[in-house]
């Protein structure tokens, strides 16, 4: 039990002080990747999470982890839609949306959802080591492969799937792929796998991008003129997604 056991403690707590730094990065406003790099150590201490569901105490951190996801999604999704106006020449329309990302950092730091989501993480080794003396988790390595190979599983039925919709698939790509970094040890990726899943998610990320800001387009008569331009950048970006996804699929057929 300590064998994996003790690596997963080890991950917690890694994730633990990436996400304090962050918190001082965002209310120090050193740089502006504070935020982004807050949710991904949120996403991966998710992907860390979902298989341990049902031990104690993880539910409500993974609870905790969900809640700071869904308040940063916009001040993200604003942050990246700014740096994009401004690398395509739009400053007067870039300006305060990054004027209102950067203020969005303080609010981040001192969110109550990011104080809960610490405190629950630092409480979670004793309860870890308490369900361990008390022998409360039992096969929690085998528990870890059945839940992984579930989702390589889910991946799959919605690759296969004609009508395949990109937001799910985008989301249970970024399960798969985080997840094998959460658990080295337990399930490599075979190969080709890694390279083929980020780039299938860096396709659909594009993609999702785009759609976000056509329908921001249809609410801020400013980014109006945008439209057009945007619109074929969406499909260009479907159209690699497409490819990206159909060479993943046939990786993961073998």
């Amino acid at each position: 039990m300590a064998s994996t056991l003790d690596p997963l403690i080890a991950h917690l707590i890694g994730l633990e002080l990436r996400l304090i730094a962050c918190r001082e990065r965002l209310a120090a406003h050193t740089d502006s990747e504070a935020l982004h790099d807050l949710r991904t150590t949120v996403r991966r201490l998710r992907s860390l999470l979902r298989p341990l569901r049902g031990l104690p105490g993880i539910d409500r951190l993974e609870d905790a982890a969900r809640a700071l996801g869904q308040l940063t999604t916009p001040m993200r999704d604003r942050e990246v839609l700014a740096a994009h106006l401004l690398e395509h020449g739009h400053p007067e329309l870039a300006q305060p949306r990054r004027r209102a990302a950067t203020e969005a950092f303080s609010q981040v730091a001192r969110c109550n959802q990011l104080s809960q989501l610490l405190n629950l993480l630092s409480a979670i080794v004793p309860l870890l080591r308490t369900a361990q003396r008390n022998g409360v988790i039992e096969h929690l390595g085998r528990n870890i492969d059945k839940r992984l190979a579930k989702q390589h599983k889910r991946l799959r039925q919605a690759l296969a799937d004609p009508a395949h919709d990109r937001h799910r698939l985008r989301l249970l790509i970024k399960r798969v792929r985080y997840a094998a970094e959460a658990y080295p040890e337990r399930q490599p990726l075979p190969k080709g796998w890694a390279k083929a899943l980020k780039k299938a998610q860096g396709a659909l990320g594009d993609w999702h991008d785009h759609v976000q800001w056509l329908l921001r387009a249809e609410q801020e008569p400013e980014l109006a003129p945008l439209k057009q331009q945007w619109q074929a950048a969406q499909d260009e970006a479907e159209g690699r997604s497409d490819k990206a996804l159909s060479q993943l699929t046939q990786l993961m057929k073998k």
